[in-house]
């Protein structure tokens, strides 16, 4: 796509306040794929006065009017599913079959499950003598991050939609162009003007006017614990809720008697899916000593399928990838073997990570407790179920993870002592109506499904 030289401001392209830019680069080839306006605070003060007064009229829309305007924004979503494939592949370098199946193939799942929410959801219950609205917040800031840019985007200003708010995004800065498609994808469906708007920037800048702003009501962010700390203690300043997906280092638990060789090639499989840049990603895989060697030969002869440039593709930027091979470097220096990979760069061009598995890696290392964002797997040996417990609990993270046993009864009933948001079941499926969320330092809030949608409403009781 062409990208624009302005900003999505109620309901047109508008000129930016500004003259700075951002150079969108294509992480495979390093190459300047195009230019996009870098926003300031003058922007984003435009941007919310559009989504304040186009507020009331999008409050009153009745739900079941949302949802078809929802229900036409996946159907566009859907009709230009090539088309946001291959801008993904482009800005982030994700491999194309992945850039179709997960970057625009999971958006249109979950933008059509608010449309079908936004039909049903109980906006109005009944208590005893009480009636209970559930009403919009109002006026959101939503701020996403590179990894999965129209996934990211989705999750948030659907929901928001359905519930009756309306939204300025500030997209990350590496992958703007994504975001500037969905904006003319929100034109299309028909959204009233100023219900949808969009702002381009730096997040000192446009990230942070948009979290502080005054008329800004509810501030959603998708993004690192450190990012997420400030912006927390922004939103705190004006008493502003938040919501708020962070980091993770989600532990892959493997359980004796569980398939060994499916767990540890699905486990792999896992954290090599989009570069390792998920913050869900099984990072910690956690096997029993009986077993342990198994597995990582297990691991080092899966990672070997995933060749960089193929079926890896690289990382987002250079400060990215410096950032993992240092961490590579790190679990070297503390003592971890690397059984496969390692911080060279396994090809000339791009910023690319070779897919990399330690062993003998220890609870207190710091690749066991630092969340990488690369290819890099530990494992860890256990001693016994409790043993097992208490590493998969042993970071600041609570967002994600995986049980493997041999029956589903034996792996819930670990599952449900882990102290995280959202654990697989012997390789459960992706599912766009379950909640996710952090526990801890992951987060705060949900999205997705009902739950995702009940971030953007506010409560009122009537007493009669």
């Amino acid at each position: 796509m062409k990208a624009h030289d302005g900003m999505y401001i109620g309901g047109a392209w508008r000129p930016a306040a500004g003259t700075d830019t951002i150079a969108v680069v294509n992480p495979a080839d390093e190459q300047v794929i195009a230019q996009v306006p870098a926003g300031t605070a003058a922007d984003v003060d435009e941007a919310v006065r559009a989504a304040r007064a186009a507020f009331p009229g999008w409050a009153a829309t009745p739900p079941a009017e949302r949802a078809a305007r929802i229900g036409a924004l996946r159907d566009v979503l859907a009709a230009r599913r090539d088309e946001i494939a291959a801008t993904v592949t482009a800005e982030l370098g994700s491999p194309l079959p992945m850039s179709q199946a997960v970057h625009a193939g999971v958006p249109v799942l979950v933008a059509g499950s608010y449309a079908e929410l936004a039909a049903t959801y109980a906006f109005e219950e009944r208590h005893g003598n009480s009636t209970v609205l559930l009403e919009p917040v109002g006026v959101v800031g939503a701020i996403t991050p590179w990894n999965y840019p129209l996934h990211q985007i989705v999750a948030k200003v659907a929901p928001a939609l359905a519930a009756g708010c309306t939204v300025v995004l500030k997209p990350a800065e590496d992958t703007p162009l994504t975001a500037q498609l969905f904006a003319e994808a929100t034109e299309e469906a028909g959204l009233p003007a100023g219900v949808f708007n969009l702002v381009t920037g730096l997040g000192p800048v446009a990230g942070q006017a948009l979290a502080g702003h005054q008329d800004v009501d509810l501030v959603s962010f998708t993004g690192s614990t450190a990012v997420g700390k400030r912006i927390g203690a922004t939103a705190g300043g004006a008493v502003k809720r938040v919501a708020l997906e962070l980091g993770g280092k989600s532990a892959n638990v493997i359980l004796p008697g569980a398939d060994l060789a499916k767990a540890v090639n699905v486990g792999v499989a896992n954290v090599m899916s989009n570069s390792g840049q998920t913050c869900s990603a099984w990072t910690r895989m956690l096997v029993d000593a009986d077993r342990y060697e198994e597995a990582v030969a297990l691991a080092a002869s899966a990672v070997a399928k995933y060749v960089p440039g193929e079926r890896v593709g690289p990382l987002v930027n250079a400060k990215q990838r410096t950032r993992v091979r240092g961490y590579i470097e790190k679990g070297i220096e503390e003592g971890a073997r690397i059984v496969a990979g390692g911080p060279e760069a396994p090809l000339a061009t791009g910023y690319y990570v070779s897919p990399t598995v330690f062993a003998d890696v220890t609870p207190e290392m710091t690749i066991a407790q630092e969340e990488i964002f690369g290819p890099v797997i530990s494992i860890l040996k256990y001693e016994d179920e409790d043993d097992a417990l208490r590493i998969a609990n042993g970071t600041v993270y609570g967002l994600a993870g995986a049980v493997w046993a041999a029956d589903d009864a034996e792996a819930v009933a670990f599952a449900r002592r882990m102290d995280t948001g959202q654990v697989d079941i012997n390789g459960g499926r992706f599912n766009p109506l379950a909640p996710f969320g952090g526990y801890k330092q992951s987060g705060v809030g949900r999205e997705l499904g009902s739950h995702g949608l009940a971030e953007y409403l506010q409560t009122k009781s009537l007493q009669f």
